[in-house]
């Protein structure tokens, strides 16, 4: 007789889930996106609990952790789902107490969406803002960026990853390093030889994504994702946080639409660190 449900143990998940992972999202009428769940399973913490059928995962969820490995400073908890056949069976707050332990006087994260906000809450995470997703085919601007930007090289990566430490709040080097090989294009916005912002593109079998997106303010960022854009038949999705209201109407009148908003919550009353004043887009929302 197959182990119940009930009584499967929370795994580690590693490289090999990357399939079932996979399909389990697609199962939650998720997109694949497998080039998001490799890097997700190599640079961050997955737990999964495995259908007592054989017939994949039941449940996984995603945690990154950021700063000293041996005391994280913040952490990321994302990609939560629970197999439609599955549903309503407690799975998802089980993995989330997981998590939770797991983590320990960690800060935590995530992004919700407003079918998972209920739970969320109980568990005692609090909203601390919002953000937007929008997509479509990004409309060349009418008049050239007033910030030049250019394609990092290997030797940006020190500055960038200084730049993306301030501006986050925590070191995320170990992801931050995965960036070039992970996205399409990566470039840089700087001024007197100073970095004043960074982003990136990567694929999804639906649109190309930008994120992380950080600059010192809204010109810099419509610079970075007009030079992102350029050349490109694909539609461009970002997650942009509500609080920057110039560039959300911005890439609006240029044809992104908006998609769903979902809500920044933090576990427990904790203010989260970082200057979100030049944080415009998450690397993705699995990993904020």
């Amino acid at each position: 007789m197959p182990t119940p449900l009930s009584a499967q143990p929370i795994r580690r998940l590693t490289m090999s889930d990357l399939q079932s992972c996979a399909d389990l999202a697609e199962d939650r009428d998720w997109a694949r996106e497998e080039h998001k769940w490799g890097l997700l399973l190599a640079s961050s913490t997955a737990y999964g609990i495995d259908d007592p059928t054989g017939d994949g995962l039941a449940a996984v969820c995603v945690v990154t952790s950021y700063g000293p490995a041996d005391r994280p400073e913040l952490a990321a908890i994302g990609m939560m789902l629970v197999a439609g056949r599955h549903a309503r069976q407690g799975l998802g707050r089980r993995l989330m107490n997981h998590a939770l332990h797991e983590a320990g006087d960690t800060p935590l994260t995530l992004y919700a969406t407003p079918f998972g906000r209920p739970l969320y809450e109980k568990l005692g995470f609090t909203d601390v803002g919002e953000a937007e997703t929008l997509l479509g085919h990004l409309r060349s601007p009418e008049h050239p960026p007033r910030v030049a930007t250019r394609p990092a090289t290997a030797g940006d990566l020190p500055a960038l990853v200084r730049l993306d430490t301030e501006v986050f709040g925590a070191d995320r080097t170990h992801l931050i390093a995965r960036l070039p090989a992970f996205a399409d294009r990566l470039r840089v916005a700087e001024e007197d030889s100073t970095l004043i912002g960074y982003a990136a593109v990567w694929p999804t079998p639906a649109a190309d994504v930008v994120g992380p997106l950080i600059a010192r303010d809204t010109e810099t960022a419509k610079a970075l994702i007009s030079s992102l854009a350029d050349g490109s038949e694909r539609p461009v999705r970002t997650v942009i946080d509500l609080r920057h209201k110039e560039l959300l109407n911005w890439l609006k009148d240029h044809d992104l639409k908006p998609v769903t908003l979902t809500t920044l919550m933090a576990y427990g009353d904790r203010d989260l660190p970082g200057d979100r004043s030049r944080r415009f887009a998450p690397f993705n929302m699995a990993t904020g």
